[in-house]
């Protein structure tokens, strides 16, 4: 069996060009080490300012392996903290939210801490005269992740101390979270309903690499389409459609439709799906929302808004959202073979409620573990995992309208069934472990 820590140059040659070998997926030893130099070292998606709306608001979650608190502070910021107590290493909460009130209390030996993680108080103060508790890592209350960026409300951690700015890694993809805002006429985004949860017996990046596949829809989801598409059977092309037909018809929109919905690759695994149009772009349109926008944003600007619709933009590696559904899912892995998939709805404030019932009815319909959609996809991720611990050929084939140039720009617009989507995924993640391997002692 191949050993990878420390050894940079082993998991470089993992990613080729054109593909990629099967242990990327299939390595408990390399989903440890993508915790060290992966998610630790770059911006991972935390979870949105909206969950926290009350000073001393909390939410828990783990990245890299290590457990988080996100935290309203009574000035109104958000902070970030490590979910552990200075003393004995406590979770200071298990629950997934709440509100902690004025202070967090451990509830091993009832030390507290302010919301910042400041220390505030401990039982027998006394024992701890002329000792140096104060001088040292236990005194100082909690740690504090230092690295944190609230853009437009979504919050991002760095866990490294050391690496890309926020700016600098997102770039231009950026925008995509621009327009997802921005269709609000207030410019502001809630969580709503809730977070349908799944867990899938697969590598992360097979479910990530999945999100900008653009062939498997008519294959992998034809009985949901076919389905529609009978019960549908009749009806006018001008025929206003019930919201699940709406959502669910495009999938079964062929092979050159996908095509030609284009799409962009930026640097650092990013991408947007759908640049020219995607299966969000035909639903149908609201004269009292489309007012309230141009009387916020301008004639000018609420048209370019609402007729931008990607399919997924992908803020590698632990997010992707469709802005016009107003959804999104966040990727987080629990092992080699095991990922948690959230799948979250927004309300746009100054928005209809059909916007916020056209999220919600898209997550449930496709992304729900229970959805027409989404276990046929489980399913085959489940059966790729497997299906990879076969003898013979250990490489993943990642060819499809490869080209030497593309590896010279950082930037790339390409057509819509282009693997070189997933070609930038892997190239980002060989990039980051390597250089994280490197660093280290």
């Amino acid at each position: 069996m191949t050993t990878y820590r420390n050894r940079p140059d082993l998991v470089a040659a993992l990613v080729r060009d054109d593909r990629v070998h099967r242990d990327l997926y299939l390595s408990e030893e390399l989903f440890a080490l993508e915790q060290e130099h992966l998610f630790a070292n770059t911006w991972v998606f935390l979870g949105h300012a909206s969950q926290v709306p009350e000073a001393g608001d909390f939410v828990t979650q783990e990245i890299a392996g290590r457990p988080l608190l996100m935290v309203r502070q009574p000035d109104g910021d958000v902070h970030v903290l490590y979910n552990r107590c200075a003393h004995k290493g406590t979770q200071l909460v298990t629950d997934e939210c709440g509100n902690t009130r004025r202070f967090f209390r451990c509830p091993y030996h009832a030390w507290t801490y302010k919301l910042d993680g400041a220390p505030l108080g401990l039982p027998l103060k006394n024992g701890y005269e002329g000792t140096q508790l104060k001088a040292c890592e236990s005194g100082q209350g909690l740690s504090v992740v230092k690295n944190v960026k609230v853009y437009r409300d979504f919050v991002f951690v760095r866990l490294s101390e050391t690496g890309p700015s926020f700016e600098d890694y997102f770039g231009e993809v950026l925008g995509a979270l621009d327009n997802m805002v921005d269709r609000s006429p207030e410019g502001r985004l809630t969580v709503g309903g809730g977070v349908l949860r799944n867990i899938v017996h697969c590598n992360w990046k097979m479910y990530l690499e999945n999100i900008n596949d653009t062939v498997h829809p008519m294959s992998t989801h034809e009985s949901a389409t076919k389905a529609a598409e009978a019960l549908w059977e009749g009806h006018a092309p001008t025929d206003p459609k019930p919201m699940a037909m709406e959502q669910i018809l495009p999938f079964g929109s062929g092979y050159e439709f996908f095509d030609k919905m284009g799409g962009r690759v930026f640097a650092n695994g990013h991408s947007v799906l759908g640049v020219n149009f995607s299966i969000h772009s035909t639903y149908a349109q609201l004269p009292e929302y489309e007012a309230a926008m141009r009387a916020a944003h301008g004639e000018e600007r609420a048209a370019e808004i609402l007729q931008r619709s990607p399919q997924n933009s992908v803020f590698y590696p632990s997010l992707s959202v469709k802005g016009s559904p107003q959804a999104i899912r966040v990727i987080r892995p629990l092992a080699a073979d095991r990922t948690l998939i959230e799948a979250w709805s927004f309300r746009a404030a100054g928005a209809p409620a059909l916007l916020f019932e056209r999220a919600m009815s898209y997550n449930r319909l496709v992304f729900s573990p229970m959805s027409v959609v989404a276990h046929d996809d489980v399913h085959l991720f489940e059966s790729i995992q497997q299906g990879l611990r076969a003898g013979g050929n250990e490489w993943v084939s990642l060819h499809r309208n490869y080209d030497p140039a593309e590896t010279q720009q950082a930037t790339v617009t390409t057509n819509g069934t282009n693997e070189l989507l997933m070609r930038n995924q892997f190239r980002a993640w060989a990039k980051s472990m390597a250089a994280g391997m490197e660093a280290s002692p």
